[in-house]
């Protein structure tokens, strides 16, 4: 989905999704200036959001969540149900931590704040787009109210020492090959496992899974 650019590096294509335009200007502003990073498009709602995204085909949507209209998280359900393989960075303020949770249910890859700092905003990009679920700590207290993923903690039981050991990466932020590499095992072997995981806790994505390995206490850092 990346494009090549200059000497056979991939560049990030990045939707802004804001209805802000003063916020749109400063991300396009900031991002474009990155070697690795490409702002292709821009939207002022959800509903516009998610018809850029399929037209588009982004890597990474840059998501506002309170917009008027179609909101962030309303975007993000449609974005899912239509297996758009954008991976979606949510933006959010701490007054506003009640809407994370949703988010993340709904198929954010992470968030960061408003007033987040440039350089961890293009860091954030890279992240998401490299796999990776971004849980801020600060965040913590919220994550673990009970409007986390609603799974029975004795399901945890059910996995095996291996799958518990995978679990408390994913919880840890690390992709797929970063699990390979760390368990020295295939890629292909970490899938399954992430798989068996998702299905013997019944939750539907590996975000979920992060989110009940923090709650369950099984994240390792």
């Amino acid at each position: 989905m990346a494009e090549e650019r200059e000497g056979g590096r991939a560049r990030i294509r990045v939707l802004l999704v804001d209805d802000h335009q003063v916020v749109r200007r400063g991300l396009r502003t900031f991002l474009e200036v990155q070697e690795d990073i490409e702002v292709v498009g821009e939207a002022a709602d959800g509903a516009e959001g998610v018809e850029r995204a399929e037209e588009l085909r982004p890597d990474v949507v840059l998501m506002d969540v309170k917009m008027p209209g179609t909101d962030g998280i309303e975007a993000l359900r449609i974005l899912k149900e239509r297996g758009n393989p954008a991976r979606v960075l949510v933006v959010t303020s701490f007054t506003e931590h009640r809407t994370v949770v949703p988010a993340l249910r709904a198929g954010a890859a992470g968030y960061v704040y408003k007033d987040v700092d440039p350089e961890a905003l293009a860091g954030a990009i890279r992240s998401v787009h490299a796999g990776h679920v971004l849980l801020q700590p600060e965040l913590a207290d919220a994550l673990l109210t009970d409007e986390s993923p609603r799974s029975p903690q004795g399901r945890g039981g059910s996995l095996t020492e291996r799958e518990q050991e995978v679990l408390g990466h994913i919880a840890d932020g690390r992709s797929n090959r970063e699990i390979a590499r760390v368990l020295h095992l295939s890629e292909k072997t970490v899938k399954t496992h992430v798989s068996n995981i998702l299905m013997k806790l019944d939750l539907a994505d590996r975000t979920q899974a992060a989110l009940w390995a923090v709650r369950n206490g099984m994240a390792r850092a």
